[in-house]
């Protein structure tokens, strides 16, 4: 999911947009929550703020969240899914491991460098926010299942461990984090490849 921006020029303006269903409201303030929320971080902005750049006045909004936080949940949600049917697009396709690894690791750190206000604010709120931590952890469990299910085998404790490593180095590699530390850049790319290509490797044809 490429970062969001207001659907229309009314929203840009805040101005009311023409009433819409309900989900399409509700579409609109998740656009305009995952827009604040890169922007100003989520102890930047609030449901005010959001509502009113989504054009809406703010009753509008707990109409349909209870608060902030259950909008960065419908936000972070958003970005897992979007995130997750790219990659199973390119799973899916004829590609050969030693070409779709460089592809799939290219996609995930654009992903992470596009979002990194946004995940700053994941990893506050996984860190002092109960709620949040258990929705993190039902997403990662779900995500590894359908990883899973896109290889054709079920993956390991070393699998999983090796993802998550994975994730925290594409995290440093998108904050800039690695080559500030003096770890180059595509050595680190070249490690999540690595990890990659051997998952790849094990794929069963459906």
């Amino acid at each position: 999911m490429k970062l969001p921006k207001p659907a229309t020029a009314q929203a840009e303006k805040g101005e009311r947009p023409r009433r819409g269903t309900p989900g399409q409201t509700r579409a609109r303030i998740v656009m305009a929550a995952a827009r604040a929320f890169q922007d100003e971080g989520y102890f930047g902005t609030d449901s005010n703020v959001i509502a009113r750049s989504a054009g809406y006045a703010p009753g509008t909004f707990y109409k349909h969240f209870v608060d902030k936080r259950q909008v960065f949940l419908a936000v972070y949600a958003d970005w897992v899914t979007a995130q997750w049917a790219e990659i199973a697009k390119m799973l899916e396709s004829d590609v050969g491991e030693a070409r779709l690894a460089p592809q799939l690791i290219d996609q995930l750190l654009e992903h992470h460098r596009l979002w990194r206000v946004f995940r700053g604010s994941l990893k506050a709120l996984i860190a002092t926010d109960t709620e949040v931590r258990k929705a993190h952890r039902t997403w990662r469990r779900r995500q590894l299942k359908l990883l899973s299910d896109l290889l054709g085998f079920e993956l390991s404790s070393k699998d999983a461990l090796e993802l998550l490593l994975g994730e925290r180095i594409a995290d440093a590699l998108a904050d800039g984090d690695s080559e500030a530390l003096g770890v180059p850049r595509e050595l680190a790319r070249k490690h999540l490849v690595s990890t990659w290509t051997g998952l790849l490797s094990r794929r069963k044809s459906k």
